[in-house]
């Protein structure tokens, strides 16, 4: 009992749709008949009558399609099954019922005489076209509609699979790209390797701090990626450059952008005193990285799943594409600037 409530409730606008769809057509019907207006055309027992006999066509259908129903999706040679069976079956039911009504009213002669019953039962057929078809319709697009909520979910579900299993490789990346630096001035300079170890640390925090957010404010994450050109430095001094133009634009970014482009540029680029690699960055409605380019005479062969990794992030967080143009003397990527209200 408590289910067929709910199938009620649920089923409320298209019940509500088929007894004013039935009324409009009792007005209609009674106008054209009597080619008058007047009070009687308005009143609803007709529309009465059809709405009850529309709910148990619906009844019949609704048996019939948890009896047959076998796909997930449409199937035209299940549905015609559905709709020819439940049509033979609800006017059966109609002639039994009709059949009880004439007897206890002793309107047999009137009721099903040779011409009354050939309209009463093209009327039914008629009835079963009308309201079977939106019956279906709306069955469908319900079933439908349940799918698509479904997938979404499962979308959604898989998205934030995906988006974790992408931050969990770059936090190793972060690890090991700086472990390798911090080596290097071990052996040039313990007391610089030292202060660097110390600021790295904080910084790391940060990364661990912001491994479980999908999205942060453009303010924070510059702020950590000028801190990470700070520490950098520790190494190369002014051999990078860093030029920043920000206009104040708000929005949101995905964590650790900004470091991972910064990283980019220096690990590719081979900078000096004399020819230094200045890496640009401007933030309007966008956000343009660039720098130029001055490639290493020897470099270990990289596979670029890092900048893949932030490719696949995007994709997966913003209605836009993050875009990469290489040209001859120059590397840009340009990142769209997500809304604010899609930050979790």
């Amino acid at each position: 009992m408590k289910n067929i409530l709910n199938e009620i409730k649920q089923s409320s606008s298209f019940l509500l749709f088929i007894f004013l769809f039935g009324y409009a057509q009792s007005i209609q019907v009674r106008l054209l008949v009597r080619k008058k207006l007047d009070g009687y055309v308005f009143t609803p027992e007709a529309a009465v009558a059809s709405f009850l006999s529309a709910v148990i066509l619906f009844f019949v259908m609704h048996i019939f399609i948890k009896h047959w129903q076998k796909s997930e999706t449409f199937s035209t040679k299940e549905a015609l099954k559905i709709f020819s069976t439940s049509m033979l079956v609800y006017v059966l039911i109609m002639k039994i019922t009709g059949l009880f009504l004439a007897l206890a009213f002793d309107t047999f002669e009137r009721n099903f005489n040779q011409k009354t019953l050939a309209l009463s039962t093209l009327s039914e057929i008629m009835d079963t076209f009308i309201y079977g078809s939106f019956f279906l319709s709306w069955y469908y697009y319900q079933k439908n509609k349940k799918k698509q909520k479904q997938i979404d979910l499962y979308n959604h579900a898989f998205s934030e699979t995906k988006i974790n299993q992408l931050k969990a490789q770059l936090n190793p990346h972060f690890l090991f790209n700086n472990l390798n630096v911090l080596d290097q001035l071990i052996e040039e300079d313990k007391n610089k390797a030292s202060d660097f170890l110390n600021e790295f640390a904080d910084m790391y925090r940060y990364v661990l701090q912001v491994s479980d957010k999908k999205l942060i404010p453009i303010d924070e994450e510059l702020s950590f990626a000028v801190k990470y050109f700070g520490l950098m430095q520790y190494k190369y001094e002014n051999a990078y450059r860093l030029q920043i133009q920000n206009k104040g634009i708000k929005g949101n970014i995905v964590p650790l952008t900004l470091q991972l482009l910064l990283e980019n540029a220096i690990q590719h680029n081979l900078g000096t005193e004399k020819k230094p690699v200045v890496i640009q960055m401007e933030i309007g409605n966008e956000i343009i990285i660039s720098n130029n380019t001055i490639e290493k005479r020897t470099t270990k062969s990289t596979s670029g799943r890092a900048l893949n990794n932030l490719k696949e992030q995007y994709a997966l967080l913003a209605n836009r594409q993050l875009k990469i143009v290489h040209s001859e003397n120059e590397f840009s990527v340009i990142l769209p600037i997500i809304p604010l209200q899609e930050n979790d």
